[in-house]
């Protein structure tokens, strides 16, 4: 059947191009965490505390309006951000134990 043979290539090639999506946020999140360790070297040099709460919520309301404008359920964007920041305190707390 053509019909189902074109349905079948229209689906490898969108998931080639999610494949592609995929890759680039992996890269842009190793990204993230260069920066972010180097925000934790300078907390742990400085004996700042590994979260500040006040940055936090500032990044939520800011990653909300940026996911209602994408059409991206907000909710979604923050559970995505509190997941990265945890991870990222984690990395801190390491940091400023002398663990790393």
């Amino acid at each position: 059947m053509a019909e189902d043979r074109d349905a079948l290539d229209q689906l490898i090639a969108i998931r080639g191009s999610i494949d592609n999506i995929d890759a680039a946020l992996v890269h842009l999140l190793a990204e993230r965490f260069k920066f972010t360790q180097q925000v934790g070297h300078l907390k742990a040099t400085h004996g700042l505390p590994a979260s500040d709460p006040a940055r936090e919520a500032r990044q939520i309301d800011r990653l909300r309006a940026l996911a209602i404008d994408a059409n991206l359920d907000p909710a979604f964007a923050e559970k995505w951000f509190n997941f990265v920041v945890a991870e990222v305190i984690h990395h801190h707390e390491v940091l400023a134990a002398g663990d790393a």
